[in-house]
């Protein structure tokens, strides 16, 4: 979630991180700033993504500690 955060503030630090040519450069900054914009979304997908599974695999987990599911 924190590197979604700092790719929406277009943070100078992750610009070898962005997917960028030579040709977005001539373009003014609101290219390069789409494409920070494009990156912090996927982070925040990702981010999505790990605690959806997270979640899932903490109830597994919860499930399987159940006394009625264990092998005796």
């Amino acid at each position: 979630v924190l590197l979604g955060i700092f790719f929406n503030i277009h943070s100078a630090v992750l610009i070898e991180d962005v997917p960028f040519t030579e040709e977005d450069f001539k373009g003014g900054p609101d290219r390069i700033y789409s494409l920070y914009e494009q990156v912090s979304y996927n982070c925040f997908i990702a981010a999505g993504l790990y605690a959806l599974l997270g979640g899932f695999s903490l109830f597994q987990s919860r499930l399987n500690k159940r006394k009625e599911y264990m092998v005796r």
